[in-house]
């Protein structure tokens, strides 16, 4: 990954440098009183303060006892710890293939026991065909001019859908309506995925709301974004993997998916939508 000041990683350096430049100029103190207070080298500071040092967490911890801050010291040693980790860009992940960037996620899946996922775009991975999968990944990989190996990232993608059905796990999942009618392949693809979700939906594991059209919204529609069990989101962007761990702004996130829940519908209700969007879909045995 680039290091330069406009890649992700870098930048997030920065926002953690300048968080603690501020904790110190709001405690009014100078770089030398929180060297003298952590026994450091004023240039250390210096260095911390312009993100050419990445701080340790004793580093933290030293710097926020200096303030008088040490309520932000989780916060930021969770912000350092996922730094370099937290924005991948896809080109990096891609370079192995799309079936690399489907396998990585497999541990993650595994160690997970309760999913909340939110879409605003497409339907959830878990709950996609294999014909579905096929048209949006083949798309994604020629957009981002990836080695086409679709194929095998289907075959991949389907098959860590296994969840599902393993182990005691519940997932919350939410749509918004709009994702049953954007078009993702022909319209066979689309009207055997909109029957597909018709069926998985009644699984004891699942929770699917959709969020109407016509829906009073407490929150607006967000990026998609999943939250694992309670201390990871990941946010996919059009350049890049965010994964989001600082006990803050994942709180923030399942807040956001909480007001979300709370305008969607479910069950008969979820079903008609469902249904009504499948209503609009023309196969071509059909016509």
């Amino acid at each position: 990954m680039s290091t330069s000041p406009h890649s992700g990683s870098q930048q997030a350096r920065q926002a953690l440098a300048d968080r603690l430049r501020e904790i110190r100029l709001d405690a009014g103190l100078t770089a030398r009183a929180i060297a003298e207070a952590a026994g450091w080298h004023e240039s250390k500071c210096s260095r911390i303060e312009h993100a050419r040092t990445l701080p340790s967490d004793a580093d933290i911890r030293a710097w926020c006892t200096a303030c008088d801050a040490q309520d932000q010291i989780n916060d930021l040693i969770a912000t350092s710890r996922a730094v370099d980790s937290m924005y991948v860009e896809w080109r990096r992940l891609q370079k192995s293939g799309l079936r690399r960037l489907q396998d990585s996620k497999v541990p993650l899946y595994e160690a997970t026991r309760h999913f909340r996922v939110y879409c605003s775009h497409v339907i959830p991975g878990f709950l996609q065909t294999s014909e579905y999968a096929h048209a949006l990944l083949a798309a994604f990989g020629a957009f981002h001019g990836v080695r086409d190996d679709t194929e095998k990232a289907v075959a991949a993608r389907i098959a860590r859908s296994r969840v599902l059905y393993e182990g005691n796990r519940r997932f919350a999942l939410l749509i918004e309506e709009s994702v049953l009618r954007y078009r993702i392949g022909d319209a066979e693809v689309m009207a055997g995925q909109l029957a597909h979700l018709l069926t998985v939906m009644s699984l004891p594991s699942i929770s699917l709301g959709v969020i109407p059209f016509t829906a009073e919204r407490r929150i607006w529609a967000l990026e998609g974004f999943n939250v694992f069990d309670e201390d990871l989101v990941q946010v996919e962007l059009l350049t890049a993997s965010l994964s989001v761990t600082q006990p803050s702004e994942v709180a923030l996130y399942k807040k956001g998916f909480a007001k979300l829940a709370e305008v969607a519908v479910y069950g008969l209700h979820a079903r008609a939508l469902i249904t009504a969007a499948s209503e609009t879909v023309d196969p071509p045995h059909t016509r």
